[in-house]
């Protein structure tokens, strides 16, 4: 390396396309590329030997290869979810605002103390797990009771089904989805008043289905100035780190909600031959009903391309896919030993049918001795975090959460409604490159921005300008039906 640097051409090294590093993380290399040049300016990596001294590191550089090479690919893959639900994002986003008003922060008054926490997903091996807890506990209302049980169950969105047919009652449930599909996950269950952690950009459907209060929190699905100003107005959810899966988050929640142990199950990654998620989930039910001579149980999304057989927890094979391995692979990351959402080492496993996920890993066995050695009585604890809380009044008190709310969705709306204006001509155009930099939000999912921080074509490109033009019309209506919902007529109404 040092030779390298003495006597490479001052040419070559000032050259902008050009970079010198020295690294053996892989971690390190891919944050150096993405702040020499930003998000997604390769499209793929392409390894050059130059010499033999490759291969006294040569596994190294093979890591590190495909770390650049992984982290590329993501970046795409991500321009592509982007593209196709970007606008759906940001269009549940403003439907959600005005709950902001009605205090419902994440952490509030949502807190979990020392209890043990489990938290549940709705793989295959959900059912097995289930049936351990209920012959662990010393009474049937340690278990299905949230007002008797010892510890608390967070459960993602598709387990809530699975759960009612046994008559367990979680302490909260986890939504991300923005579209339609998770819908049944919440049908026929409307009278349980269950509390609700949803995500700023999922389904505003969902907060109505359940009828329990519903806790906002937000996950930046890309960089666009309105998250500054709501942050900069004291309106922006506690933030929660871009993770991908519901488990995922679900996982997150609880150790941030308590401060004792956490436990995961049912976050399998993989599925049967007959079932992709527990018994009585949405899915499970559907195949059920579908089910024929000539359409059995077993098969469909078994056989399609790209499934894998893997081994799991309990030694027996599984299978999965790329995308089950990838949030596996991330999970891994992100809690695993030494990862930052597990930095206190709280978070185990508890062993099932599913991949191992890279952390301590508990027989079925032991978990209830763990969990129902809990003291913690009731629901959640009462308790308020200043840095979590959202719509809290200034510290002058001179305008109320709703107020500012109010407040920030007409100056909104007028911004859009100006360069609704510049656009058809009806006003100058001297403001033009600042408002489409205000109202990135227009323009974010488009093919030729998405995951691109921030670049954008010029002013000067009718192409681009014709299509935010096509996007400001829906806009403008959604920023008018929030600030309906969010006015005392509306809700008498």
């Amino acid at each position: 390396m040092a030779l390298s640097r003495k006597n490479l051409p001052r040419a070559l090294l000032d050259h902008p396309r050009f970079r010198v590093v020295r690294t053996t993380d892989p971690a390190s290399l891919c944050a150096f590329v993405r702040s020499a040049w930003g998000n997604r300016r390769f499209r793929r990596l392409t390894v050059v030997r130059l010499s033999g001294g490759w291969q006294i590191g040569g596994p190294r550089y093979e890591a590190l290869a495909d770390a650049l090479g992984e982290d590329i690919a993501c970046d795409w893959e991500n321009a592509l979810t982007l593209t196709r639900l970007g606008r759906r994002y940001m269009a549940n986003a403003i439907r959600n605002l005005p709950l902001l008003t009605r205090g419902a922060g994440l952490t509030e008054s949502l807190r979990f103390g020392d209890t043990p926490v489990l938290v549940l997903g709705a793989g295959p091996s959900l059912d097995g797990l289930l049936d351990a807890l209920t012959a662990g506990s010393g009474r049937a209302g340690d278990l299905f009771l949230p007002e008797e049980r010892p510890f608390r169950i967070v459960c993602v969105d598709t387990a809530l089904k699975s759960l009612y047919a046994r008559g367990i009652k979680p302490d909260l449930a986890v939504a991300l989805e923005s579209q339609h599909w998770n819908l049944r996950d919440f049908t026929g269950l409307g009278g349980w008043k269950l509390p609700l952690a949803m995500d700023l950009s999922a389904l505003p459907a969902a907060r109505e289905t359940l009828g329990g209060d519903v806790r906002l929190f937000f996950t930046p699905w890309t960089a666009i100035r309105l998250f500054r100003r709501l942050e900069a107005a004291g309106l922006l959810p506690p933030e929660m780190p871009p993770l991908g899966s519901v488990g995922l988050s679900a996982t997150a929640l609880a150790l941030r909600l308590g401060s004792g142990p956490v436990l995961t199950g049912a976050l399998d990654f993989s599925f049967t031959m007959d079932r992709f998620h527990a018994r009585s989930t949405p899915g499970h039910l559907e195949r059920l009903r579908l089910a024929t001579r000539l359409r059995p149980l077993i098969g469909g999304a078994a056989f399609r391309a790209g499934v894998i057989v893997a081994v799991g927890k309990n030694g027996d094979p599984v299978l999965t896919d790329p995308a089950l391995k990838r949030y596996r692979r991330l999970f891994e990351r992100e809690f695993g030993c030494g990862g930052p959402l597990n930095a206190d080492g709280r978070l185990r496993d508890i062993a099932g049918s599913g991949l191992d996920l890279g952390v301590e890993t508990l027989p079925v066995g032991a978990a209830p001795e763990l969990l129902f050695a809990g003291t913690g009585k009731g629901g959640a604890s009462p308790g308020s975090d200043a840095s979590d809380a959202v719509g809290a009044a200034p510290a002058g008190g001179a305008e109320t959460a709703p107020e500012r709310m109010a407040g920030f969705l007409r100056r909104e709306r007028k911004t859009l409604a100006e360069l609704r204006g510049i656009l058809t001509g009806r006003t100058g155009s001297g403001r033009l490159e600042t408002l489409l930099d205000e109202c990135d939000y227009l323009w974010a999912h488009f093919p030729d921005c998405a995951e691109t921080g921030g670049r954008r074509p010029g002013a000067d490109d009718i192409s681009f300008l014709k299509r935010v033009r096509f996007e400001i019309d829906p806009f403008l209506k959604l920023w008018d039906l929030a600030l309906l919902s969010g006015s005392p007529r509306y809700k008498k109404l």
